[in-house]
């Protein structure tokens, strides 16, 4: 083969690779900035009426179109642990662990904000909105309603990512 052969089958070879290369770069989603483990910032959250929880993790993982939930905390009535599974589509999903709620509808509004309507026997409970920092490093969870107690309900969870 010749040099010149040889230079255009390189030339070809690169813009195929570059062409292939940009083909996965615009096929290739950006990563759902929830997921991920995140740790509740005690001191920067406000629960009214409160108490605030000791300590919660929250790790959320992909399933499918949806999201897998599986919270850790820490309370002042003890350990609880729940989760649920969801496609964001605002369909109703079991809750499972939770004493308060049963279900869950879970709406994406953006790659960043979702709203979450918790359900107890069929009926609307407590609705959360949730809002990911433009860093991917914080997430707050804003939750009002009336609790199973019937108080007005009004909790502010900063959470940053692990």
């Amino acid at each position: 083969m010749r040099r010149a052969e040889a230079k255009q089958l390189v030339g070809i070879a690169v813009v195929a690779a570059c062409a292939l290369a940009m083909n996965v770069t615009s096929t290739a989603q950006a990563p759902d900035p929830l997921v991920g483990t995140w740790k509740l910032d005690v001191a920067k959250s406000t629960y009214k009426p409160g108490p605030v929880p000791k300590s919660a993790t929250v790790v959320i993982s992909a399933e499918g179109k949806g999201l897998k939930i599986a919270v850790d905390a820490a309370t002042t009535d003890g350990p609880m642990k729940w989760g649920y599974s969801n496609g964001r589509d605002g369909k109703e999903t079991p809750v499972t662990g939770h004493p308060n709620y049963d279900a869950v509808k879970v709406t994406q509004i953006s790659p960043t904000e979702g709203t979450i309507q918790y359900m107890k026997g069929g009926k609307p409970s407590l609705s959360a909105k949730t809002s990911v920092s433009t860093d991917g490093k914080t997430m707050t969870v804003t939750t009002t309603g009336t609790d199973a107690k019937g108080v007005a309900v009004h909790n502010v969870g900063v959470y940053t990512k692990q």
